[in-house]
């Protein structure tokens, strides 16, 4: 699968060098090329949500990287590898003052991105290859019993895919939009009542400056929303709307403090089955 989702960049960095006549090559660029989708749970972050429903908790922990970018000789255009490793848990208790974790989510991969400037905006192409793997962890397990919670035992859970996402980004006097639409398909999948194929959309809006500089930096008042189709086996669509303050300049370093609101299937892969609907509060960071 990694040797067809390489030829597929290879191919991808070929063309556009075959069409310019003078690059320039960084290693180690400082920031990251694509941002993070705020409203997509499978992307990098590090963060709390917290659900008032049941105090259970999501932990994100995750980081992207780009290791190399291209800039290409009209200066419009840019090409950039990184690489990406993410999980996110489920904590449904504190017993013996420790996080205890259900359910966990792993992904590792890494991704191409190609961006072009116009006059008004800036679109983005991003592939990504993820393995992603789900597990149930200790906090699942009924020690004094011997046995798992509810009776639910370990499902062996795998995907490895590779996704194209199409976004344009404007930035409009203190409002920044940017908005996009992705595909997926999946080389394996395990259980294999899943489906292979998976789409979402989705967009974010701000508005800076909102409350006036802090600290002399930006602060921006933002809305997010996320919305996917995946078949598990039937397909449904699953929506992650978001909306807070982030603290920081909006493409820069901040911290982000927002409200959630997800009606779907859950996203921790060991229920995939289960079709919910929770209300959240949390912040994560922007570590750009």
């Amino acid at each position: 699968m990694y040797r067809k989702y390489s030829l597929v960049i290879f191919l991808i960095w070929s063309s556009v060098l075959i069409s310019q006549n003078k690059t320039a090559v960084e290693l180690f660029p400082a920031g990251l090329h694509f941002l993070p989708l705020k409203a997509n749970n499978q992307e990098a972050r590090i963060g709390i949500l917290y659900y008032p429903e049941n105090a259970s908790l999501k932990v994100d922990v995750g980081n992207t990287i780009d290791l190399i970018a291209i800039h290409f000789d009209d200066s419009k255009s840019k090409l950039s590898f990184g690489i990406e490793f993410m999980a996110y848990a489920l904590s449904t208790s504190f017993e013996g003052k420790r996080l205890q974790i259900d359910a966990l989510d792993g992904f590792f991969g890494g991704n191409a991105v190609f961006s072009r400037k116009n006059i008004d905006n800036i679109i983005y192409l991003r592939f990504r290859f993820i393995h992603n793997s789900a597990h149930l962890v200790d906090g699942s397990f009924l020690k004094k019993e011997n046995r798992w919670k509810n009776d639910l035992f370990p499902i062996p859970y795998t995907k490895d895919f590779g996704e194209l996402t199409i976004a344009r980004k404007h930035t409009i006097s203190n409002i920044a939009l940017r908005y996009n639409v992705g595909f997926a398909y999946a080389a394996l999948v395990r259980p294999l009542e899943l489906e292979k194929f998976s789409m979402s959309t989705g967009f974010e809006i701000a508005f800076k400056n909102v409350f006036g500089k802090i600290f002399n930096r930006e602060n921006s008042l933002f809305f997010a929303d996320q919305l996917s189709f995946e078949g598990t086996p039937k397909y449904i669509g699953s929506n992650n709307l978001i909306g807070g303050i982030k603290f920081g300049d909006w493409d820069s370093k901040g911290v982000i403090f927002y409200l959630s609101y997800y009606s779907g299937r859950n996203m921790f892969s060991e229920y995939y089955y289960e079709r919910i609907s929770k209300f959240g509060i949390g912040f994560f960071i922007d570590f750009i």
